[in-house]
């Protein structure tokens, strides 16, 4: 009994690391194909090419293909020491850029709850009615649903920023390190 559930533990460990393998070589040839047939998922007026768009960005060959590119740069950046400070550098100008631009979401979002507690409770109307003629009328809770939108830019895309910015402070800041003070 011992032998089958030994079995059966290195069985499962073996299987996950087939399917791990097989997965980061065929991620190689999902990338060419993909490159190599853009009329099957970019052409956005076939209902069907725009479910492969969609499908392929949560599946797990999209997936691979960037775990396979994460791996490849790592490796040469593993060896080629400008490699790495090159996509590290990349990568947080990105996340400054990307952050900056959508903190300002946080503002928004302020903003836009400061008014939808006027109108509600103040003027004690149900909707919002923007524009002359022929106007832009939604309800109140449409106009609240929009703050989960911000909500989440604010959490999602300002994260790496916080971040990016909280390790920048640590070599930059005026704060001296601990045990370096005068006695």
């Amino acid at each position: 009994m011992d032998e089958t559930a030994a079995n059966g533990t290195f069985g499962a460990i073996l299987d996950g690391l087939t399917w791990l393998v097989s997965n980061i070589i065929m991620s190689f040839y999902n990338v060419g194909y993909a490159v190599s047939h853009p009329q099957l998922w970019l052409d956005w007026s076939d209902k069907q090419a725009i479910m492969r768009f969609v499908y392929y960005g949560g599946s797990t060959e999209f997936f691979f293909v960037v775990f396979t590119l994460f791996l490849i740069v790592t490796a040469i950046g593993l060896f080629r020491r400008q490699v790495m400070w090159t996509t590290v550098r990349a990568l947080e100008g990105f996340a400054n850029t990307v952050g900056r631009f959508f903190a300002w979401a946080g503002l928004i979002m302020v903003l836009q709850q400061i008014v939808i507690v006027f109108v509600q409770r103040i003027f004690a109307r149900p909707d919002m009615v923007f524009g002359v003629g022929l106007a832009f009328q939604k309800d109140i809770s449409w106009f609240a649903e929009e703050l989960k939108l911000y909500n989440a830019m604010v959490v999602a895309l300002c994260a790496a920023y916080t971040f990016v910015q909280a390790v920048t402070c640590g070599s930059t800041c005026s704060i001296p390190p601990s045990g370096s003070h005068r006695r």
